[in-house]
């Protein structure tokens, strides 16, 4: 089968009515880091909160202000609203391509960690490369979660869709694939988004299980103009149209 990793977004979906559910290697090591966030976002001292939402006026962290643990729950692939699930447009797939992702994307959260598309999630707000009391998210769950993600990986095909600074969180241990957006010849970043939520939405339209069915599949305005191989990393570099 093949599995999907992928960023979350700044920008998130408020809301929900899905049940809480145990969670991607559900353990103590989330549990801290979530108990951490609670305390400094309830802790009234407007400074510290302003810095861990990345806000300068405190005004725009009230939406934020709740206790994690009683918040209103949504799928994580539903929850995030960014421009990569903008153009993956999650609501428009039809049930098969949205059971896929939930059971086949893991997303890297700056809070929860590597979750399924499928877990559940508060809305919360931290702003990327912040630490979270005195905890560093990429490092605290790089040491406490990737010997869980090499076992949950282990038979798996891997295409790794993340932005690179998400590679802190996980540093992939055999073959993946990952791929790159050119724009006349020059390397496309920010709107590089947009192009891996369409690649997302095409994986799970087509219920692609490999790399090899990954290869044969067309996708909108994206032609592959090389594919690179380096150790145990590919790179499929795509011209946009």
């Amino acid at each position: 089968m093949l599995k999907i990793l992928f960023s979350p977004s700044e920008n998130k979906k408020t809301g929900g009515t899905e049940e809480q559910k145990e969670l991607f290697g559900s353990n103590s090591a989330r549990e801290t880091i979530l108990n951490e966030y609670n305390s400094v976002v309830n802790s009234h001292n407007e400074e510290v909160i302003k810095e861990l939402f990345g806000f300068k006026k405190f005004s725009d962290c009230q939406p934020y202000i709740n206790d994690i643990f009683k918040s209103p729950l949504m799928h994580s692939i539903e929850r995030y609203d960014g421009i990569a699930y903008q153009y993956l447009n999650f609501e428009t797939l039809n049930n098969s391509a949205k059971e896929y992702l939930m059971k086949n994307s893991i997303i890297f959260s700056n809070l929860y960690g590597p979750i399924f598309g499928g877990d559940t999630i508060a809305n919360y707000k931290v702003k990327q490369g912040n630490n979270i009391g005195n905890l560093i998210p990429d490092k605290f769950y790089k040491d406490r979660f990737s010997y869980q993600l090499d076992l949950f990986l282990s038979n798996a095909d891997i295409l790794d869709l993340r932005a690179g600074y998400y590679d802190k969180f996980y540093e992939i241990n055999k073959p993946y694939l990952t791929l790159k957006f050119l724009k006349d010849g020059k390397v496309v970043s920010h709107w590089a988004k947009a192009y891996r939520g369409l690649v997302l939405r095409a994986v799970a339209e087509n219920s692609i299980n490999s790399i090899e069915e990954f290869m044969k599949i067309q996708i909108d305005t994206l032609s592959v103009k090389e594919i690179i191989k380096k150790k145990n990393r590919t790179e499929i570099v795509y011209e946009i149209r």
